[in-house]
């Protein structure tokens, strides 16, 4: 199956042609970007040096079987019509068609396969869900679904970067994010209505810009409707996720590391989830972490086009993260 990338000079592309360069049933035949066509893939991710391939500009684009798209967002929508001439399929990881009705219009569906599995199968519009949405949903749909939230969801993020693009900007130079704890969206976040939606309850977020390049940590505070134990939730979560090949339940009592840590998920397509209960019962904190360049946005789209096209669903995704600390 032929692949190309768009937008693949960014943080998100490099990842997307890393993780399609090792694929076993998808072969990657173009990457494209604007200003550095003509360029080898190795001088922007140097990681990717013994590749023989450059970018092209996207007027160029060959017909394949599928396109990623990591376009900033509002460009793939743009040119859209253009890029579907090429492909059969298409994969995005902008927020163009996520949520929109242009999205309902264009055929997309959700590629999240833990929660939207039998809608991606045979499917060839999918839409990746933002990191922070990915990570809180999987935290927060397996408790709604038991029956267990009342009133809303508290949503405290943390992320690093990377999430911010490629591009730099004021709030991104390295002196500003180097021992940066910035809160940068108190309150009205976008990702509160796309939680909302995927999740059908209503979360309330804040996000914070911490000193790491990749990551995200969500913790969430939910209000439970009825006194609940940790086993309680031991067994929704299990129930829920037992036979998924990218969630993991970290809750230990002992240890250093009893609750979910970024910092062991780079390069991996794993999501973690851990929680404890309040000696009432009346609320669970749920905390969340997984790598946003991968689980959060490459991973996460290689994952869905695995489930779409019938492939094994964990086929170029079993690198297990580093530990580098």
């Amino acid at each position: 199956m032929k692949a190309a990338v768009i937008g693949a000079s960014g943080y998100v592309g490099g990842e997307l042609v890393r993780l399609l360069l090792a694929h076993p049933a998808l072969h990657l035949v173009q990457v494209t970007s604007r200003r550095h066509a003509g360029a080898p893939v190795g001088r922007r991710h140097p990681n990717l040096s013994h590749v023989d391939l450059k970018f092209t500009p996207l007027d160029a684009l060959s017909p394949v079987d599928v396109v990623f798209s990591a376009l900033p967002h509002g460009e793939l929508s743009r040119v859209h019509s253009q890029v579907a001439q090429t492909t059969r399929t298409i994969v995005d990881l902008s927020s163009d068609f996520r949520e929109h009705e242009d999205g309902a219009k264009e055929g997309y569906v959700t590629g999240l396969p833990e929660l939207f599995r039998k809608d991606l199968l045979g499917r060839d519009r999918i839409s990746v869900p933002g990191c922070m949405a990915t990570a809180a949903a999987l935290a927060l749909r397996p408790l709604v679904e038991a029956g267990m939230v009342e009133g809303d969801t508290l949503v405290d993020a943390r992320t690093g970067s990377s999430g911010a693009g490629v591009e730099p900007g004021a709030a991104t130079h390295h002196a500003e994010r180097r021992n940066a704890m910035r809160v940068y969206k108190a309150t009205g976040h976008r990702h509160e209505h796309e939680i909302t939606r995927l999740c059908r309850s209503k979360v309330r977020m804040t996000v914070t810009a911490v000193p790491l390049v990749r990551g995200v940590q969500i913790i969430l505070h939910v209000r439970t409707n009825r006194p609940v134990s940790r086993t309680d939730v031991w067994s929704v979560y299990r129930r829920r996720y037992d036979a998924e090949p990218f969630i993991r339940l970290v809750a230990h009592r002992l240890g250093v590391h009893r609750l979910p840590d970024p910092q062991f998920l780079m390069g991996a397509n794993f999501t973690d989830i851990g929680f404890d209960v309040d000696e009432d019962g009346g609320r669970v904190v749920v905390v969340v972490a997984l790598d946003n360049l991968m689980k959060g946005a490459a991973g996460g789209a290689v994952q869905s086009l695995n489930v779409s096209a019938g492939f094994d669903e964990e086929a170029g995704l079993d690198f297990a993260g580093l530990r580098v600390g």
